[in-house]
């Protein structure tokens, strides 16, 4: 039960570590470490995607045919299309180091953590499959794996953390109303995955697919808001640099932990 619990709050401290970098920092992030935080957070999610989600999906597959990557795959597309759903039918702001934002009637607070909100969703859902996976199916999902993505995701909180706190401050809010906001956001990846697992009984048949879902919407963030903001501009090599690195760690943690 202990273990359980750690896992569902692990990633919720690191939203929380990385909101806290408005204390340390000034009212904006300096560009070079934006990119390389971007970049390794891509790293981290594309990586537990494939070890954590779309291989284990694909190894609860009772069959040894070529069939066995069918639900892999349909989860990852369907994940895509709910996140792309998802994404154009909710007013949000994309994430940025800018301290002007979209115009808009709601506020650039609100907007903000609006996209966050949509971003951690799938983090969520892949913490509490996984555990739910875990759970039910400990043969092809140890429990030491989902502690794995747990601590994967909770080390990609802690740059998001700070990519939403920081403008939030450079917007004009106060250090603890950043920090606080910041924080906050973060708080729906505990409750996605608590109704991931409690809903498990019910969908152990549907394992498969959502785990590869959740691994599509995971991607989608990435290759949608990531990727792109780290590569603009000049010095688009740290935010590669920084996808290298943070690809490294999930995949070793998640050797090493499983």
């Amino acid at each position: 039960m202990l273990g359980l619990v750690t896992a569902l709050l692990i990633p919720l401290l690191g939203t929380t570590l990385g909101s806290a970098c408005v204390f340390l920092i000034g009212k904006r992030m300096p560009d070079l470490l934006y990119r390389g935080l971007l970049g390794f957070a891509s790293g981290v999610m594309v990586a537990a995607s494939v070890w954590s989600l779309l291989i284990p999906s694909m190894e609860m597959e009772p069959s040894e045919s070529a069939a066995r990557v069918i639900p892999a795959a349909v989860g990852l597309l369907a994940g895509i299309g709910a996140m792309l759903i998802l994404d154009k039918s909710t007013p949000h702001m994309h994430i940025d180091n800018q301290t002007e934002g979209p115009k808009s009637h709601l506020s650039r607070t609100n907007m903000l953590v609006m996209a966050v909100t949509i971003h951690n969703i799938p983090e969520g859902l892949a913490v509490g499959v996984t555990l739910a996976g875990a759970l039910e199916h400990n043969t092809y999902i140890p429990m030491a794996a989902a502690m794995a993505l747990s601590i994967g995701i909770a080390i990609q909180n802690f740059p998001e953390g700070a990519i939403v706190s920081m403008p939030l401050r450079a917007a004009g809010n106060s250090r603890r109303k950043a920090f606080a906001i910041g924080a906050a956001s973060g708080v729906v990846e505990p409750i996605a995955s608590i109704a991931t697992i409690l809903l498990a009984s019910y969908i152990t048949p549907a394992l498969p697919y959502l785990l590869a879902g959740a691994a599509g919407a995971m991607l989608y963030v990435v290759v949608e808001e990531l990727v792109p903001s780290a590569s603009e501009g000049t010095h688009s090599n740290i935010g590669t640099i920084g996808f290298a690195l943070g690809f490294a760690l999930m995949m070793v943690l998640d050797v090493v932990l499983a």
